[in-house]
């Protein structure tokens, strides 16, 4: 396997995580609003960044062991695609869904690879 092709399988699904992240953390913005005061506005903001904390946080622990990322992030994805099936439209609920299956299963594929990976 090529060097760059190990960089790629191995950076790919860390790089995405963190950009899931950012573009999680954009939907928190909602919780601002005029009619609470500064407290109330940073408490909501705090818990609308929950799920940003979930991905934040296993993203670290795949980082070292890529087979949990690969089950975590393909069990969110589902997870969120059941819960809000029928609730929300289904373009919404790809763009959330989708991004947390790429990561689980470019995480499996860095995982079937590790040993590759590691060679130099």
């Amino acid at each position: 396997m090529h060097r760059k092709t190990k960089q790629l399988i191995f950076w790919t699904p860390r790089i995405l995580c963190i950009l899931f992240a950012l573009f999680l953390s954009l939907f928190a913005l909602d919780a601002f609003s005029e009619e609470h005061g500064f407290w109330e506005n940073l408490l909501a903001f705090l818990i609308h960044l929950l799920p940003v904390y979930i991905v934040i946080l296993f993203s670290l622990i795949a980082w070292k062991w890529e087979w949990i990322g690969a089950l975590v992030f393909i069990a969110l994805s589902l997870f969120y695609g059941f819960e809000v099936w029928g609730k929300e439209h289904w373009s919404a609920i790809a763009f959330i869904a989708g991004p947390l299956m790429l990561i689980g299963i470019l995480y499996g594929v860095n995982w079937k690879y590790k040993s590759q990976l590691r060679e130099k």
